[in-house]
């Protein structure tokens, strides 16, 4: 029995290409080569519990190549920020995007002249599209569990609860409304991990890469009407998925513009022999199980730090206040309604919220003490400042606050709202509606 790769997909894979799609090639290559390993999908490739891996373009020589730029090219004067903002659309993003753009056209233009002979390829290509599913793949598993397990749209906070709709922004209006409804998030979540899955497999990859394709340009979409700031990187996830599908476009075009008989794609495998092309399957599926399982533990835990299945307060609730007294005083007149508190909100166990009368918020970290009945409030900003009160519980919907805050005495009687106040969180899916609940 022999052991070669089949000739047809040997043949497919050494035919000549034009200097069009050479050019293509290598600077398809060198971008997007670049742009995987510069940003998060180079650490994304590598995800290990407890581990944050920096982009490589926030590390020497990038870095410094961006800050040059921004700053001789673009004459940008302020401060470059380039970590620890969840922002995907920085200065520091788009002037990255310029300099990958300048590097891959000088290097296509080299590559070009000196490799102007080749007339293909054939085995640069297939580890460089084996390199893109990943990549790829990579990105539609992180992003697809994160909403599978509703992190990355949580239900709304207790606070955001409080917060009138049209303060919100647009992104806010996006993340809650999508966060209001758990099972949607889920949905399109499992809808971006299938893309991301069948992208681990070889003989899926094409529909794996349509998969992507539909998913990514539904988010870049929702990113640029909802002013979400993942456009730039969406966007490249879209044009990753494009040269994945790139070189199928034919068929596909001819199945569904033409109407024609289209015959199976004809991927070249990696190696001459059967048994190790076996072992790069077996490798590549590996690999994706990895994916998989590094993704859905880092979701698991999160699910029960900041998710849904995260620890609460002992006094969880929004907390309306029925009395509030400073020095004994209901109404004292050198005091404003900033200094006032029309609500207290536990949410998070180290975090406690008042809400002022004109719908505005204060937040301090709290400590408290269940046996002692006692809670020390801490203001972020101010290392030295602190506030002491007592509680007293006397039934399960009243609280009474006293204390001191800022050289006054404070006392506060507060009502538990109740917990199905808000319809958002109290409506519920109904199969039968004689008529439209849209309040």
């Amino acid at each position: 029995m022999s052991t070669q790769t089949p000739p047809r997909q040997v043949q497919y894979a050494a035919q000549p290409r034009s200097l069009a799609s050479r050019a293509a090639f290598r600077f398809c290559f060198v971008y997007f080569g670049l742009f995987c390993l510069t940003t998060q999908i180079f650490g994304s490739l590598w995800p290990l519990p407890n581990v944050d891996v920096p982009d490589l373009a926030t590390l020497w020589p990038m870095r410094q190549v961006v800050f040059w730029t921004a700053s001789h090219v673009f004459r940008v004067t302020h401060p470059l920020v380039y970590t620890g903002s969840g922002s995907g659309d920085k200065t520091f993003d788009w002037v990255l995007s310029f300099c990958l753009l300048v590097l891959a056209a000088l290097a296509t233009g080299i590559w070009s002249v000196l490799d102007r002979r080749r007339e293909n390829y054939a085995t640069l290509h297939k580890w460089f599209r084996v390199f893109m599913r990943f990549g790829l793949a990579s990105q539609m598993i992180l992003y697809g569990l994160s909403k599978a397990v509703p992190l990355q749209m949580p239900f709304p906070y207790l606070t955001r609860l409080m917060q009138p709709y049209g303060s919100f922004s647009p992104m806010g209006v996006l993340w809650s409304s999508i966060g209001a409804s758990p099972a949607y998030e889920t949905f399109a979540g499992c809808a971006e991990m299938l893309g991301g899955v069948l992208l681990v497999f070889p003989r899926t990859t094409m529909l794996g890469a349509l998969v992507c394709l539909a998913d990514m340009i539904e988010i870049f979409a929702l990113n640029m009407t909802y002013d979400v700031p993942v456009k730039l990187f969406s966007f490249h996830l879209i044009l990753m998925s494009l040269i994945l599908l790139a070189p199928d476009f034919s068929r596909l075009a001819a199945f569904f513009f033409l109407g024609r008989d289209v015959k199976r794609s004809s991927e070249p495998h990696l190696f001459v022999t059967r048994r190790a092309n076996r072992i790069a399957l077996a490798v590549q599926v590996v690999f994706g199980i990895w994916l998989v399982g590094m993704n859905t533990y880092g979701s698991w835990t999160n699910w029960h730090t900041y998710g849904g299945g995260r620890p609460k307060s002992p006094l969880y609730g929004i907390w309306d206040v029925e009395q509030f007294s400073i020095d004994a005083q209901l109404h004292p007149p050198l005091f404003t309604d900033r200094d006032r508190w029309r609500r207290a909100i536990f949410d998070f166990p180290t975090r406690i919220t008042f809400q002022r009368p004109d719908d505005s918020f204060a937040g301090y970290g709290v400590s408290i003490n269940l046996n002692q009945k006692t809670l020390a409030l801490t203001k972020d900003n101010e290392k030295k400042w602190k506030a002491n009160f007592t509680f007293e519980r006397a039934t399960k919907d009243q609280l009474i606050l006293d204390g001191e805050m800022d050289s006054h005495k404070i006392h506060m009687q507060l009502r538990l709202a109740p917990a199905d106040k808000f319809l958002l969180a109290s409506r519920g899916f109904h199969w039968i509606s004689e008529y439209p609940f849209n309040r």
